[in-house]
């Protein structure tokens, strides 16, 4: 059974956690990656945000991928595939002290410019920030038990963000597609 959707406070810990779990991987995969980002809630300070740490490690190029996957293996992090959204390839964490999730993402891809430009929206914009933290608490509350209900719920607001930001139209469709797979 999936557990329940929980949205909390921003805590001061999650840049500490990210950082954890940057010293961790970065050295695995340095020669290869062009960075690891911490995207998500958890990485925009005073948003209201579930209590897990989003990375992307950002390649530069598909043919890239094969040895970035087998490193993470050797980690204990189990390769998921795409999921359905291009450019964004998700892995299962191995059992640890810090909940995260962690996608590696080609620098161009829609998903990683998704990541990075509502991430760096909702940094610089305090009111777009608590209506966001808002309207996840009211999700969570209201589709405790629905992770697809709490996305379809956050995703016209995202679009709108990320319109703001100077998103293309077909790029913005696709993460509006990409939302209702889950």
């Amino acid at each position: 059974m999936p557990s329940k959707i929980i949205v909390c406070d921003y805590a001061a810990a999650w840049p500490d956690q990210f950082a954890q779990l940057k010293r961790i991987i970065w050295p695995t995969v340095s020669d290869i990656a062009l960075a690891i980002e911490h995207v998500g809630s958890t990485a925009v300070a005073g948003l209201a945000a579930k209590p897990i740490i989003d990375l992307d490690i950002v390649i530069s190029s598909a043919p890239d991928l094969p040895a970035i996957i087998e490193r993470l293996k050797n980690l204990g992090y189990e390769h998921l595939g795409n999921l359905g959204i291009e450019g964004h390839e998700a892995f299962r964490a191995p059992p640890g002290p810090i909940d995260h999730h962690l996608y590696v993402c080609l620098a161009e891809s829609i998903a990683f410019k998704n990541h990075i430009r509502l991430r760096d929206r909702l940094r610089n914009d305090a009111l777009v920030r608590k209506q966001y933290g808002d309207l996840k608490r009211d999700l969570a509350l209201k589709f405790p038990d629905s992770i697809d209900a709490y996305v379809d719920g956050k995703t016209e607001f995202i679009l709108n963000l990320l319109k703001d930001a100077g998103m293309a139209a077909p790029d913005l469709e696709s993460i509006r597609n990409a939302n209702k797979i889950f």
